[in-house]
């Protein structure tokens, strides 16, 4: 069982900084490919970055492309998001993620969320 808290939100304005961490427990963290969402008011909930541990590689939403980087500290086993540039849109309540496949079992772990507001 992996369980997954998630930290670092909370009020900014437009243009500025915040960086969302997530701490991982439990599983093998190697294993797990961790993701970012979040979930605006009345919206969906959407992918907004993703890094493979095995790799390191990484993929981003277009909508924050160049803005926000995610990153992984395998020694600390905690994933975070580092979002430059914010805007009122990136308002939502950020979720991490973590997601592995034993043959064609799906392992889909979430945290509890944490709010970002950009507002002025």
């Amino acid at each position: 069982q992996v369980q997954l808290v998630e930290s670092g939100g909370g009020l900014v304005q437009p243009g500025g900084s915040l960086r969302l961490s997530c701490a991982v427990s439990g599983g093998t963290f190697s294993s797990y490919a961790m993701s970012w969402y979040r979930q605006a008011p009345g919206k969906e909930r959407e992918l907004v970055a993703g890094i493979i541990s095995s790799a390191g590689s990484t993929n981003y939403a277009d909508s924050v492309k160049g803005r926000f980087t995610t990153f992984r500290d395998s020694d600390k086993k905690m994933v975070y998001l580092q979002m430059n540039g914010l805007k009122p849109e990136d308002t939502a309540v950020y979720y991490c993620n973590a997601k592995r496949y034993v043959a064609t079992i799906l392992y889909n772990y979430w945290g509890q969320g944490t709010q970002v507001t950009v507002s002025s």
